[in-house]
Order: C-alpha cells, then structure tokens, then sequence
C-alpha cells in the first residue's frame, strides 16, 4: 500500500480557511458602505381622536437628513423622489437636511424633481441647512416654493382636507437657527389635530412646557424629528453622541404626554459615508380618526 501524506491536505485546508477569512474581513469592511444604499420604508399606523372624522384617515410620508451632496449624488435624489411618489401620500413632510451646507440646499430644491401627494409638499430647515451666510434662508425658501414645496419656519400652516382643517407647526432649527416654539404653540388649539416639525429632537422638552392659544399644554398630535442619524454608525455612534440629545430621543418611536414623537434614523450620512445596524429609512404613517 502506497503510503500518502495527509500534511498536504491540511495544508489545503488551513489555506481555504486563510481565504475565507479574509473574504470575510472584506465584507466586513465593506458592509457599512453599502448599508446606506439599504433604505427602508417604515409602515406604521396610529388613531387619534383630535383627526376629524370626515377625514377618517390620513397618509403622511415622512423623512429627514437627506444630506445631499458627494455622497449623496442627484440621481439618488432622483430615486428617492420616485420611491416617495409611488407610496400615493395625502401629505408628504420634510425634516430638514437636505444637503451638506446652506448653498447646497439651495442647489437641492432647484434640482429637486416634483414630489406628487393629495395635499402638498411641506419642510422645516436643519442645521446644515442654516449654516451662513443668513440670506440663504430667504434663498433657500425661495427654491422650494419654486419646487413646489411650502417652507414652514417659525409658522403654521393650515390644509384643508374636506369640510376640515389639519395643523402644520414648524419651528427654525434649534442649533443654528432662530426658534419660537412659543410662538408657533400659541397659534393653534389643543382641539386641533396638530402636526408638530422640528429637525432636531432637542426641541421635544421645551415642545412639551408650550402652551396653545388658549394656555393649555398638550398642543399638537404627532412630533416628528431627524437629526440623529440613530447614532448612524451603532455602538460607536451611541458613545460619540455627535447629535447631542438625550439617549431615549436617539431614534424610533416613544409616547410621552400622550404625544406620539417619531425620531427618523434620516436618509442620508453625515461626516463618513458609512452606517452600520442603522439602515436609512422613510415613514409612511397612517393616521386614522377615532371619532
């Protein structure tokens, strides 16, 4: 009997697993610049009381922290776009960020293709999109007027919908803007059914201590935020804290004053073109009248 040596099909073993390794390590690596490609579509239903009835439901698309720009690029913008029109919403919402600086929010409502919904296009301003000089602010709502869109900063908008009325109530951003959350509360009712903007969640607290027009808390329904990216990198991105709000308004849905407060994980990167267990996402909520 020929005697074989079986080192040699060690060796071959020992080296398939050197490759496997190593084909694992590149994934690795590679994974967290392709999770921002990965975006989702949350679907989440909620009732409420203050929804008039003869409007009875109400489809909003809700999302934030575009970040427009070298990692951004416009055709994604485009496909954005075409992944929020065929969701069919009454109202589509914007939180803010929408490129990497006050220039490039400019430049990304003078490209932006129309978003189709029932009941208009609505947005609030972040942080980047406050940065200087001031008189991009006029600018820039100046470009989204042009693409269809209403800037809501500091302001209340009204929409009919039927014989009815919903509230729009969008504050300035609170890092680098001029907010006058006092001010915004003090223009609706605790009756109405109120949607309440801001791009950071920072405002959430002092949202909450407002008061309506008639001196009554509890004024809006619906808080929707951006900002935090839900740490965009996890683990890492927990510990870095870089939005700087409090750990339980970092991302996802709570309830606090009967209040439903949405904080989005955003759509875009900031920083690093990296993500990691934090996929991008949008929000289609639909919001159905108790009455």
């Amino acid at each position: 009997m020929t005697y074989r040596p079986r080192h040699r099909s060690r060796n071959r073993g020992s080296c398939l697993m050197r490759i496997l390794m190593f084909l694992l390590l590149i994934v690795l690596l590679a994974y967290p610049f392709v999770e921002p490609y990965m975006l989702e579509t949350e679907t989440v239903s909620l009732t409420s009381a203050s929804l008039p009835r003869d409007i009875g439901q109400l489809r909003l698309v809700y999302l934030s922290d575009i970040h427009a720009g070298p990692y951004f690029s416009q055709s994604r913008v485009n496909d954005l776009v075409h992944t929020i029109n065929r969701l069919n919403a009454d109202l589509v919402l914007l939180g803010g960020d929408y490129a990497v600086d006050s220039d490039g929010a400019v430049e990304f409502f003078k490209n932006l293709p129309a978003i189709h919904s029932r009941y208009g296009t609505y947005a609030v301003m972040g942080n980047h999109d406050r940065t200087i000089p001031e008189s991009n602010l006029s600018r820039i709502k100046s470009a989204m007027v042009s693409a269809g869109v209403t800037p809501i900063v500091n302001d209340v908008a009204s929409v009919r919908i039927g014989t009815s009325n919903i509230y729009l109530a969008g504050i300035d951003d609170v890092d680098n803007g001029w907010p006058d959350l006092a001010g915004v509360a003090s223009r609706v009712r605790q009756e109405d059914y109120v949607i309440f903007l801001s791009h950071s969640p920072e405002a959430i607290p002092e949202a909450h201590k407002a008061k309506d027009m008639n001196g009554r808390n509890m004024w809006f329904d619906l808080g929707l935020f951006g900002h935090t990216h839900g740490g965009q990198i996890a683990f890492i991105g927990d510990w870095l804290n870089i939005a700087k709000v409090d750990d339980r308004y970092e991302q996802g849905w709570l309830v606090e004053n009967r209040t439903n407060l949405l904080i989005s994980r955003g759509v875009g990167t900031s920083i690093l073109p990296i993500r990691l267990f934090n996929r991008p996402q949008l929000h289609l909520i639909t919001i159905k009248s108790t009455q």
